[in-house]
């Protein structure tokens, strides 16, 4: 009988001792009640508490979650652990209308972290369905604010207040929002038709618009080379006339000088034979007339004026003047 009591003594003081220790994993956490009241929040690592008195605080939850093939799953959980690392919640697809009356389904993630155990367990209940509903509703208003185009451009700024938006909200909460992302921004297949021709019709745009310029500097450049060939052409033509005109003048200069120099030399000959020079090159110029007017083969006859005979006459002393 003694040994019975005994057994019996040591299984309570094991029951009691075991529910009296409570080890914590690092990145959890407990929230005690003694009584029904609050009491404490346990930190990682080896905690003791009265048994049957402190007893961890039972959480309730219950998510809402998309299977593979896109039918949705409710998902209730109790549990007394508090997980204090960042939390990432995916929520279903919902539909959202812009500004300008467009519905769109918009997919978006939450990351959030609690910072405070204590708030999350008591000043909220089903804290995952009240972040999910909360981020719904911040979303229709965010996204009613903005045409379909700014929607679709500025994810960023969406992003940006919608952080803003739900961590100010879910801070009396004890939840710290780090941040969101919208994953799909899904139109209707009406829209992104006429999206998709839009977009065709600015690429033919900026395509007609990249071969009109090109078209255009084409132009300019071949003008512009028509015009430098032009130049040349004329800088050249007008320095081959200068040249010609220079050596025109250098042969008139030439010839006119061995004429000046062949007449006087003539001249000194006739005039030391004692014949008078005019006269001389009159007779000669009358001799090369005379050579041209019996140079055809019908100039049989020459008529000459009778004022030529005087001048003739001299072409004997002419003679002489060669012979000597």
């Amino acid at each position: 009988m003694t040994y019975i009591l005994a057994a019996i003594i040591v299984v309570l003081a094991i029951v009691i001792i075991s529910a009296g220790v409570k080890v914590v994993p690092q990145s959890e956490t407990r929230v005690i009640e003694r009584l029904g009241r609050f009491h404490s929040v346990l930190n990682p690592g080896l905690n003791f508490i009265i048994p049957f008195i402190d007893k961890p605080k039972t959480i309730y939850t219950r998510r809402v979650e998309t299977t593979v093939g896109g039918r949705y799953l409710v998902r209730n959980t109790v549990t007394s652990v508090i997980d204090l690392r960042e939390q990432v919640y995916d929520f279903p697809s919902q539909q959202v209308i812009t500004r300008d009356n467009v519905t769109t389904e918009i997919n978006a993630l939450l990351y959030f972290q609690i910072t405070d155990p204590k708030k999350a367990v008591y000043e909220i209940d089903n804290l995952p369905n009240a972040i999910e509903k909360l981020t719904q509703t911040s979303l229709r208003n965010v996204i009613g604010e903005l045409e379909l185009d700014e929607t679709l451009t500025s994810r960023d700024t969406i992003n940006t207040k919608l952080q803003a938006i739900l961590d100010d909200a879910t801070n009396k909460w004890g939840v710290k929002v780090n941040r969101v992302e919208l994953q799909d921004i899904t139109p209707p297949e009406s829209v992104r038709v006429a999206m998709e021709k839009q977009m065709q019709a600015e690429r033919n745009r900026r395509a007609e618009i990249l071969n009109a310029e090109g078209e255009k500097q084409s132009l300019i450049l071949r003008s512009e080379g028509e015009k430098a060939s032009k130049i040349n052409q004329a800088e050249a033509t007008k320095q081959a006339q200068i040249l010609r005109a220079e050596g025109e003048a250098q042969a008139i200069i030439l010839n006119a000088q061995a004429e000046a120099d062949a007449i006087l030399r003539v001249a000194e000959a006739v005039r030391s034979g004692n014949t008078d020079p005019a006269t001389y090159m009159l007779a000669m110029k009358y001799i090369d007339t005379l050579r041209e007017m019996t140079s055809g083969k019908d100039n049989k006859t020459v008529y000459i004026p009778y004022e030529a005979s005087s001048v003739l006459s001299s072409i004997g002393s002419i003679q002489s003047l060669f012979q000597k």
